[in-house]
């Protein structure tokens, strides 16, 4: 297991749609390494999700997790797709792996439902909903060549890490 480097913004594969992962591949132990240097890459980095694309392979893949009272599992999302969005939206910050020392508002459906394969290619069908939901469609943006800063409706709320934690912090920042 080792560390990846990670994409910065101005990198051309974090604009690029990632390919479907092959599901005869997901067994594999090169594949499953490679799960589990994604998470070591996510922890080291103090980040709670981490896509594919972010460490330059253009895969529908995404590892996941956060600890504490509004946290969620360890999971991984292999070729996911939102089948449906909730009416209700929320508005939280964000940050980025890939765009260092940045914070920004998105307003983003507060409840989803995935489906997507598991770390064992086994299909998974849930809900998420809060600080979960928004995780995934942050993460999932990045399979499609988005970044938080191109949802952002309201520029005037992108802030220097520094800066939100002197301004606009009410709570711990959370890199996703």
């Amino acid at each position: 297991m080792g560390l990846l480097p990670i994409a910065k913004v101005g990198n051309p594969i974090l604009r690029r749609i990632a390919e479907p992962v092959e599901t005869n591949r997901i067994k594999s132990v090169e594949f499953q390494e490679f799960i589990a240097d994604m998470f070591e890459t996510m922890v080291e980095n103090n980040g709670i999700g981490l896509a594919a694309p972010q460490v330059s392979r253009s895969e529908q893949v995404v590892v996941m997790e956060c600890g504490g009272d509004n946290g969620f599992p360890r999971t991984v999302l292999i070729n996911p797709k939102i089948v449906f969005y909730g009416p209700q939206q929320t508005e939280m910050w964000e940050g980025c792996l890939s765009i260092d020392g940045l914070q920004g508002q998105v307003t983003r459906p507060s409840m989803i439902r995935v489906q997507a394969l598991d770390q064992h290619g086994n299909l998974q069908d849930w809900e998420a909903h809060g600080l979960y939901a928004v995780c995934i469609q942050h993460e999932m943006d990045h399979l499609l060549g988005k970044l938080f800063i191109d949802r952002m409706a309201d520029m005037s709320t992108l802030t220097q890490l520094q800066e939100f934690e002197t301004y606009w912090q009410k709570e711990p920042a959370t890199i996703i």
